[in-house]
């Protein structure tokens, strides 16, 4: 039965923490534009809230896949060293690709910002 639970469990956690994540970020939103109304039904002047640029944009994501990806490795790494499998590496191994992404973000980046200089 242990094996059916853990295919029972990856499946609801599989489903269910997108679902939450999408619910929440709802509720955010919801609850921006409902402070907002009041805000404006009050007479407050509120200022507009400033999407990021395409730079801020790459930087962020590239923070984010690299520290990520980083973990990533850094976490099977660990666990391959206590366990002493060299399979383990593999899937320390597959770290490299949000990797490469992040990287490709920072480039872009960077590129961005050169362009923009120029």
């Amino acid at each position: 039965m242990g094996g059916e639970l853990i295919g029972l469990v990856a499946v609801i956690l599989g489903m269910g923490v997108p679902l939450g994540a999408l619910y929440t970020y709802y509720r955010v939103r919801k609850l921006r534009g409902e402070e907002r109304l009041a805000a404006i039904a009050r007479g407050v002047d509120i200022p507009m809230e400033p999407e990021l640029n395409q730079a801020a944009r790459s930087r962020r994501a590239g923070i984010l896949l690299v520290s990520g990806a980083l973990g990533y490795i850094a976490t099977f790494g660990l666990i391959a060293s206590i366990q002493a499998d060299r399979d383990i590496w593999t899937a320390a191994a597959l770290g490299i690709i949000p990797l490469a992404i992040g990287i490709g973000y920072f480039l872009d980046w960077s590129f961005i910002r050169r362009d923009a200089r120029a």
